[in-house]
């Protein structure tokens, strides 16, 4: 197993740009760039904190299991971040940034939280933080539970935080929220659309598998109303828990597992789940040559790794709807390159590359075939191009792009322009030079968000009355090609008009029987 040990021994960042004697400390985070502006990123780089539940040193946490989709979506904001700064967007004006790991822990995203705006890893009366911090905005998390601890403690001081992921709907009450922002619209529209297709198909005898977070908890409510208006029944609700770490999670899947084989007469079954939880679940499906249709929530929709998992065909059809995408043009090359700008620190990279080639995998691979090697976690990063380069920096290959769906990082790179077209109108920047003050409290950064309408490859893109994008939801199909899937967009959610959008005709059934799909 791939493990980090936090803190990071990364010394202190000394902050540019702010004319006074405070300095950041930025121990509890892995990458760092320098800046007039600082943004910070808030990601689950790993997935799971090992013994939490036995630690008594408040000061570390160890951090396993290494998140591929985490971890770029770090580098779509580094890569955003570069672009603004290389183009005259901001004249005159350099963008840094901080990014800390949350583990996918509540806890340690409100730890990472308060080191962003901490100074000298305090909140001294001397240097006041919260009024002026280092960091202006916070771009993340990427979990609901994780922005909704990290926005009370932002919303004291009115710092805003722009999640590209957390879609909880209570998150759109902006008296108990009133600095959080998203990219994407709510759960209300996701499970609406959700019932919507359900009904559409005739799947009227459903069942449910949530998680036992903040988010679990509320998409499942919304959904079981919305499924009511619908005319769509629950066949049955299991919750299985949210934390990795939790003890009975194995045995909970497998209770699970057993309860939906019982019941053959519910034959779709959606999923509200993070990925690593429905990994585990579907090896358990597949064990049991249990057949179902899938319905998935966003959190796994576009899950390579799922995707192409051993024996996914044998689990019937699955559907999802996924937030929209876009390009990033040039971010492919990035990521083949992924060479570190000058003056800034990312050991993110640093052990994504280890893991390319450790010693032990270096080994394994010398007299085995990947597939062979009994390393459980850090096998499947192996590559035998990057056993045969001795310089870290130039462990690259097509890795990433093979193995994370790059589009899917779109919302990163809206959410860090959106910044920037706040900060334009804040600096008041014109062509040639940015004559606005430079260390200004965060809050006038979240006034001018509130106003932000600008458009991007073919799309307008604003913050409604909830501070959420309201672009709406593609229907996902997840088509059969070889012994693995491919992402088919066959339909869509159009939120203004409510209504579910789909083209039958492109649908890849696995299901042959059509009196099994429409139950």
């Amino acid at each position: 197993m791939v493990s980090s040990v936090y803190p990071y021994a990364l010394g202190v960042f000394v902050v540019l740009g702010l004319g006074s004697c405070c300095h950041y400390s930025e121990s509890n985070c892995g990458a760092t760039a320098p800046g007039d502006i600082l943004i910070g990123v808030l990601q689950s780089c790993h997935s799971r904190v090992e013994n939490q539940d036995q630690s008594i040193d408040p000061q570390g946490f160890h951090c396993t299991n290494f998140n591929l989709v985490s971890f770029v979506r770090t580098l779509a904001v580094i890569y955003t971040i570069e672009t603004i700064n290389n183009s005259s967007f901001l004249p005159g004006v350099r963008l840094g940034y901080v990014i800390c790991d949350t583990c996918a822990d509540a806890n340690n995203a409100l730890k990472s939280t308060e080191q962003m705006l901490a100074i000298n890893g305090t909140l001294p009366n001397l240097c006041d933080a919260t009024e002026q911090p280092a960091v202006k905005a916070i771009i993340g998390a990427r979990y609901s539970e994780e922005s909704i601890t990290v926005s009370r403690f932002l919303s004291l001081n009115m710092v805003p935080q722009i999640s590209t992921t957390s879609t909880a709907a209570i998150l759109s009450d902006k008296q108990r929220f009133p600095s959080f922002f998203r990219t994407v619209p709510s759960d209300i529209h996701q499970t609406r659309a959700l019932a919507q297709l359900m009904a559409y198909f005739n799947w009227t005898w459903v069942g449910v598998v949530s998680g036992d977070d903040d988010y679990g908890k509320a998409a499942l409510q919304s959904f079981l109303a919305d499924a009511e208006e619908a005319r769509v029944c629950t066949a049955f609700q299991e919750v299985v828990p949210h934390n990795l770490n939790d003890e009975n999670s194995d045995r909970r899947i497998q209770e699970v597992v057993k309860h939906i084989k019982s019941l053959s007469e519910a034959q779709v079954v959606l999923l509200i789940l993070k990925e690593e939880l429905v990994q585990r679940l579907f090896k358990e499906i597949i064990k049991e040559d249990i057949n179902r249709t899938w319905i998935a929530s966003d959190a796994w929709s576009l899950s390579l790794p799922l995707a192409t998992m051993k024996n996914i065909n044998m689990l019937g059809d699955i559907f999802g709807f996924s937030f929209i995408k876009g390009p990033i043009p040039g971010f492919e090359q990035y990521l083949q390159r992924l060479l570190l700008a000058t003056g800034t620190v990312n050991q993110f990279i640093e052990e994504y590359k280890d893991l390319r080639c450790s010693p032990e995998v270096q080994e394994c691979l010398h007299k085995n075939h990947v597939n062979q090697c009994p390393l459980p976690n850090s096998v499947k990063f192996a590559s035998h191009l990057a056993c045969n380069l001795s310089d870290l920096p130039e462990r690259n290959d097509e890795y990433l792009i093979r193995n994370v769906e790059i589009e899917l990082m779109y919302g990163e790179k809206l959410a860090t322009w959106s910044i920037a077209y706040a900060l334009q109108s804040l600096l008041k920047c014109n062509q040639s030079v940015c004559l606005g003050e430079r260390n200004f409290p965060p809050w006038k950064l979240l006034q001018e968000l509130k106003k932000i309408n600008f458009t991007m490859d073919n799309g307008q893109f604003f913050f409604d009355n909830s501070s959420s994008f309201t672009n709406g939801y593609d229907l996902v199909n997840w088509a059969r090609t070889g012994d693995a899937r491919t992402f088919k967009v066959v339909g869509k959610f159009n939120i203004m008009k409510n209504a579910v959008e789909i083209s039958d005709n492109d649908i890849d059934w696995i299901t042959s029987d059509k009196t099994v799909r429409l139950t």
